[in-house]
């Protein structure tokens, strides 16, 4: 059980508590992690990878039907063996065969050579720890135990974390046992949730699904990502994750596609969007970039107003010009400065005008 002080002023605000229902269930021992009950759906696994995907289809029901169930259901039972999260585990590495973890689909045989990712069949942890700079709700006063794996499916110019997204060998090779214990660690250590970023956690998906096989600590599970994962991903973490940390960067796929690369991007970030929201908690986030506000900030809010009501937004003005934008600055001249305080509060009172819930980094 957690002391109240450890949760933070956060849930003070009767609409925070609301909006994260689940995850405030979680921390304070009333309701357990999703991937806990995951363990305790019997399975049998076995045939080819089509035959793992109908029985996850059958099962996926079952667990729709569990995801109600109290602490004191899942702490009487035992994790059965074999079970859905192990299906899981196992749909996700055979998936690596013909990898199609995020939407480049890149069918790439990644237990052979490199996907575009960067990654082959090897997890790299940068770094993990207490963080204390994520959004309040999420911190309270033992931080976010954040694990950050290298490798990425975009190259945003802009990108704060570029050595370890863009550089896939800067860090630790992490296998599941190992990500296991990393887990285990920061539970240990009072985490009020295990934080899966990067770079971007997709290219990773086998690895954080087998170390969930191996832990069954009562803690949140956060998924902060990009959000460009594929359909087949979504079905394997979206009834397993406690609350989503979704980046929600551009309002347009001519910004996406010149910024970060990426191609069709709005269809597919809202489509994960949307599928998230109707399955657990969130916390969006939108950076602003300057200059983009008609473009992409006015956009991205009204969408989330109207397909998204209720949900916390992290109105971000923490841009400043890295990676190639300040190296070449002459190259992307309209993001080459930090947002105006202008611009942050037009942002601020247009997100107000729709009725957004926003709660910025403290």
């Amino acid at each position: 059980m957690r002391y109240l002080y450890e949760l933070g002023s956060s849930y003070a605000n009767p609409e925070v508590r609301k909006a994260l229902q689940h995850y405030y269930g979680v921390l304070t021992s009333k309701e357990p992690a999703w991937y806990r009950v995951a363990k305790r759906i019997e399975v049998k696994i076995e045939g080819s990878l089509e035959d793992l995907w109908k029985l996850h289809n059958e099962k996926s029901k079952e667990m729709m039907e569990l995801r109600n169930v109290k602490l004191d259901w899942v702490e009487s039972r035992p994790p059965a063996s074999p079970n859905y999260l192990d299906l899981k585990a196992e749909i996700a590495k055979r998936m690596l065969k013909s990898c199609r973890f995020c939407e480049w689909k890149c069918q790439l045989d990644r237990t052979q050579r490199r996907g575009v990712c960067r990654l082959d069949y090897r997890s790299r942890v940068s770094s993990f720890f207490h963080h204390f700079g994520e959004e309040p709700p999420l911190v309270g006063s033992t931080g976010s135990g954040t694990i950050f794996f290298t490798g990425c499916n975009f190259r945003c110019v802009f990108c704060q974390n570029w050595d370890i997204s863009q550089n896939a060998y800067n860090g630790m090779e992490t296998d599941p046992k190992t990500l296991a214990s990393i887990i285990k660690v920061l539970a240990g250590d009072r985490c009020l949730n295990i934080n899966l970023v990067g770079g971007e956690p997709t290219p990773n998906l086998h690895t954080i699904l087998s170390a969930l096989t191996q832990v069954d600590i009562n803690i949140p599970i956060l998924w902060n990502s990009n959000m460009y994962m594929s359909e087949e991903t979504m079905k394997l973490i979206s009834d397993i994750i406690d609350i989503w940390l979704p980046d929600f960067k551009y309002g347009n796929d001519e910004c996406a596609l010149r910024l970060s690369a990426i191609r069709n991007y709005t269809f597919v970030v809202k489509r994960n969007h949307k599928w998230a929201g109707e399955m657990g908690d969130m916390i969006i986030r939108h950076l602003v970039l300057p200059n983009h506000l008609e473009c992409c900030t006015i956009p991205i809010l009204d969408w989330i107003a109207e397909n998204l009501p209720g949900r916390l937004v992290n109105i971000m003005a923490q841009y400043r010009p890295e990676y190639l934008v300040a190296r070449y600055p002459e190259k992307f001249p309209e993001i080459s400065r930090r947002p105006y305080l202008s611009e942050m509060e037009r942002a601020y009172n247009y997100a107000k005008s729709k009725g957004i819930i926003y709660e910025p980094v403290s």
